[in-house]
């Protein structure tokens, strides 16, 4: 039986926005959702801050004000905004060769990869040719050369193959080569840090009452391992595949993976990428520059990606509006997601950020129903 706690939604909601909060509460109630926040942003104000449900189905511990959670592969776009920073202040070249920075890279014919393939998912280096565990991607400097020593998939440039993890193992390694921290570090103090946002790529002091524990999502029928040992979909998403379980895990919070293991929760999503939002600036501080930030929107690639089978329109580090998320609407608009469903959309035109992250997962990678639902609401209630 649902509990009343289990349906309670807490927090704050500005009056425009009350169907947003009402679609949570249904939601909640009708098991669609376990625990879930919610947070939209209009500049640097706070329309919409919401939580409900429980974090952890097994003792039925309330979802929190504080409660974090990973949010996978919606990782990238913190990776990405750390990467874009670097290229404001002159350290990093989106057109440059990754080989510039990492000389290694360079070998078996990947001395023409630049650092914006590896942004738009186009560069050949979808996955690791040896068979991995998702221990082996915890020793983040073994994983970066055994990538640094094998051969793209394609030839670079030629359209995007979903770099599921590689995205965070390659962007880390130059990260760490430029600025002499790691990821999480320089995450850390650069960005969450300023901000107060309590997001992290590496969480070295686990406080457990703090994190959801992950809902693995209904089977989708299909079955990955009948694909052929060679195909691009099965070497990228099964090498290695791991269950949400182990989310939880010590060992996994800690490792920094770029690309699958940032915790946070929605008004902390929001909160960082509305640098992207406000055109570099958050809460008076300067991040980056117009300029720079326009360059999200250089279309890397437009078409059915090798890896997700669904047609995504990536730009320098995020996805552009397309099909695949009807919600998120067209214009200066950039998004992403993560497995499951968390989203965070960064509306330039509008001014408008949207965080959502929960614990209940949907087996899409892209396109999962509820953050769409979430986010063609948002629009609703303010376009009208």
């Amino acid at each position: 039986m649902t509990t009343p706690a289990a349906t309670t939604v807490a927090g704050e909601c500005d009056p425009r926005l009350a169907p947003v909060r009402d679609l949570l509460a249904r939601k909640l109630a009708a098991g669609d959702e376990v625990g879930a926040c919610l947070c939209v942003m209009s500049g640097d104000e706070v329309l919409v801050d919401l939580w409900g449900g429980v974090a952890d189905a097994a003792s039925g511990r309330a979802w929190e004000r504080d409660t974090l959670a990973n949010t996978y592969s919606l990782t990238k776009t913190m990776t990405a905004l750390a990467v874009l920073m670097l290229v404001d202040r002159g350290l990093l070249d989106p057109d440059a060769p990754v080989a510039r920075f990492w000389p290694e890279f360079a070998a078996a014919g990947k001395d023409e990869v630049l650092v914006r393939h590896v942004l738009g998912h186009t560069s050949g280096v979808a996955g690791w040719d040896r068979r991995m565990t998702i221990e082996d991607l915890y020793r983040r400097r073994e994983a970066a050369s055994l990538l640094a020593g094998q051969a793209p998939w394609w030839r670079p440039g030629d359209g995007s193959g979903y770099h599921a993890l590689t995205f965070g193992t390659v962007l880390a390694e130059i990260v760490g080569r430029v600025t002499g921290r790691t990821l999480g570090e320089f995450v850390a103090a650069e960005i969450a840090g300023p901000l107060g946002a309590d997001y992290r790529i590496g969480v070295t002091e686990p406080e457990p009452e703090r994190i959801a524990s992950m809902i693995a999502p209904p089977p989708t029928g299909f079955d990955y391992g009948s694909l052929p040992p060679d195909s691009i979909l099965r070497r990228t998403l099964l090498n290695p595949a791991f269950a949400p379980s182990v989310t939880t895990d010590p060992d996994f919070l800690a490792a920094e993976l770029g690309a699958a293991n940032g915790q946070g929760n929605a008004r902390s999503v929001a909160l960082m990428q509305s640098i992207v939002t406000g055109g570099g600036t958050a809460r008076g501080r300067r991040f980056l520059a117009p300029e720079t930030v326009e360059r999200i929107f250089e279309v890397q690639a437009d078409g059915v990606d090798r890896v997700l089978g669904a047609p995504v329109r990536f730009g320098l580090g995020w996805a552009l509006p397309g099909p695949s998320m009807p919600g998120v609407p067209d214009g200066r608009v950039c998004w992403w997601t993560g497995f499951g469903g968390s989203i965070v959309v960064s509306d330039l035109d509008r001014g408008i950020t949207i965080g959502y992250v929960m614990n209940k997962m949907a087996p899409q990678l892209v396109g999962a129903p509820n953050p769409n639902d979430y986010v063609a609401a948002v629009y609703d209630c303010l376009d009208r």
